[in-house]
């Protein structure tokens, strides 16, 4: 890798050449790694990317939260009153992105003006002029679907930008897993602290269980399969982004090219009652 920084401009006509537009909602994942050296680090990005969208546009992220306590669930989803006063509460002001996703998602909920939505484990973070519609109201209950950012950004007609990121972690593809209508699709009920108007509520969240596969029986880099066979139609934009290999997708052509794969793929797979 050349040692040669990368500069903000330099990233936003890449962005540009990729198809990223004025006006346009864009979610973002990126692997900064395989970006390259970026002067200004991942700030640098973030700007780049709001230069490319302009006034009008908005980008976002996927956040999820660092509560890591699951291990505290019981079989019910329940955390033990031992153990209660001990679990920090999601904030949606100050609670950590969650680690495991690369570090971008924590710059963007820390860049000033950005807004981040009240779900806890399908929370997203976003800046620009749709920031606050997009975040509003996110439902506590199937955060991916109805009312989500995520059914937000199909609506407004955004896109999504894989920026050096694996193709396996469109989170967008887990607002398809809600809308794919097959049988036996997984369940997760859990217990969330969640802080609202300075007092802390535990509340028990359910939702499609988006872990592993919807319903058992697909591979589980299969949001990766359904990406690439998209791309292999015809669809999206792939080039250059820094030295990270990207694609640049449309947020409604995909989600639905995977709902129909979805169905296709995972109809008979499952058990039990359906979605």
């Amino acid at each position: 890798m050349t040692t040669t920084p990368l500069t903000r401009a330099a990233l936003r006509r890449d962005l540009a050449g990729l198809g990223v537009e004025r006006g346009d909602i864009v979610m973002v994942h990126a692997a900064m790694s395989r970006l390259g050296r970026l002067l200004n680090g991942p700030d640098a990005f973030i700007a780049a990317l709001l230069d490319a969208v302009g006034p009008t546009g908005t980008i976002l992220a996927y956040t999820d939260w660092d509560g890591a306590y699951d291990d505290l669930l019981d079989g019910e989803g329940r955390v033990a009153p031992a153990w209660r006063d001990h679990v920090p509460p999601f904030d949606p002001a100050t609670s950590r992105a969650v680690r495991d996703n690369g570090v971008l998602a924590e710059f963007v909920r820390t860049t000033p003006g950005a807004r981040r939505s009240g779900n806890p484990g399908a929370s997203v973070a976003a800046i620009g002029a749709q920031a606050d519609w997009l975040t509003a109201d996110h439902p506590l209950d199937f955060g991916y679907g109805e009312g989500s950012p995520l059914a937000r950004l199909v609506e407004a007609g955004g896109k999504v930008l894989m920026a050096g990121a694996p193709l396996d972690t469109m989170t967008l593809l887990h607002h398809a897993e809600h809308l794919a209508r097959v049988p036996g699709k997984r369940l997760r009920r859990y217990e969330a602290p969640i802080l609202a108007r300075g007092t802390v509520e535990w509340r028990m969240i359910e939702e499609f269980d988006t872990s592993d596969p919807i319903v058992p029986g697909l591979a589980e880099d299969f949001f990766g399969a359904i990406v690439r066979e998209f791309l292999a139609c015809g669809h999206g934009r792939q080039g250059m982004v820094g030295r990270a290999p990207s694609v640049l997708v449309d947020a409604a052509a995909i989600c639905a090219f995977a709902v129909a794969w979805i169905e296709r793929h995972a109809t008979g797979l499952g058990a039990g009652p359906g979605a």
